[in-house]
């Protein structure tokens, strides 16, 4: 199999994390690279020393950038510069590879024709509470799918989605598409997907590629979160324009309600319904930002040094 380099940004990592590094050691396939990129060397170094992986693996380099210099696109960008082999698979420095399989099923997700990246499903944490259960379900299901313009009417701005949370790229049609957006708070895996699609690639959801990742948000920091994704959308008409995504946001909604329903887990109804209101709050303000005071955007934000005025 062709080698591969992993990207991973990192902040402050946990004891999760030393579990991510072991999970990639023992892949099927071993990456050539881990590359980390890192924000404030202070903050990484004794965790690492401490935890001995360095001394254990020899393929774990660590770039430093302060924090203030981190950018969602941009620091992924500078990652793949790190890297020279025919592909590249970003993560985040919370996802677990579910098995030793991970990487080994997402470049075969790469054989396919056109494809110019690969994620994988996202499963819910053991611990993780119905309504994120349900909502990873609903982003990451059982069946693999390779999208292209074609099923923009079918799947809307669902065509584009994509995670780099666990993404595998081309890196030939990485570097022939410009790569990743330089300046962006947020979905700049999805503006990369929609910008392929768009060349006419496709785009590979490979089901059986998958990884543990899952948050319990509260509502404050759905609100955020979503206010992010809105502001990406408003900065983005190229890739969003015509293209609503309440319509994907309703049929969660409908799906979750019915699902909470028939397990008689009624007493969800109410924290979902809260948090829902969260988010749509938060992504209405995050469309309309260039229209609030700077003071409300920077507060509503979960990416507070995205914003120089």
């Amino acid at each position: 199999m062709p080698g591969i380099d992993v990207i991973i940004p990192t902040y402050k990592p946990n004891k999760e994390f030393i579990r991510l590094i072991e999970g990639l050691q023992t892949q099927t396939v071993v990456p050539n690279k881990i590359i980390l990129m890192n924000t404030e060397k202070e903050l990484i170094t004794p965790f690492l020393e401490e935890s001995g992986i360095l001394r254990k693996y020899h393929n774990i380099e660590i770039h430093h950038i302060l924090r203030e210099e981190f950018d969602h696109g941009r620091t992924r960008h500078e990652g793949v510069q790190y890297s020279y082999l025919p592909y590249f698979l970003c993560m985040t420095q919370d996802a677990l590879p579910q098995n030793e399989q991970l990487i080994e099923k997402l470049l075969k997700a790469m054989d396919q024709e056109k494809v110019a990246v690969a994620y994988a499903r996202q499963l819910p944490r053991p611990e993780s509470n119905i309504l994120e259960e349900y909502t990873r379900y609903f982003n990451y299901p059982e069946k693999s799918r390779v999208k292209s313009a074609k099923d923009l009417s079918e799947l809307g701005i669902k065509t584009y989605f994509c995670s780099n949370v666990c993404a595998i790229y081309d890196r030939q049609i990485y570097d022939r598409l410009g790569g990743f957006i330089r300046h962006t708070i947020f979905n700049e895996d999805m503006i990369y997907a929609a910008t392929a699609i768009k060349a006419g690639l496709r785009v590979a959801y490979q089901a059986d590629a998958r990884v543990i990742h899952s948050h319990h948000y509260t509502g404050r920091q759905q609100f955020s979160r979503n206010f992010d994704l809105g502001v990406s959308q408003a900065d983005h008409p190229e890739v969003f324009q015509g293209i609503p995504s309440e319509k994907e946001g309703k049929r969660l909604v409908a799906q979750m309600l019915r699902v909470l329903w028939e397990k008689r887990k009624l007493l969800w109804i109410v924290p979902f319904v809260y948090q829902t209101g969260c988010k749509l709050i938060g992504y209405r303000l995050g469309k309309a930002y260039k229209k609030l005071p700077k003071a409300v955007i920077k507060a509503s934000s979960m990416n507070g040094n995205y914003w120089k005025f």
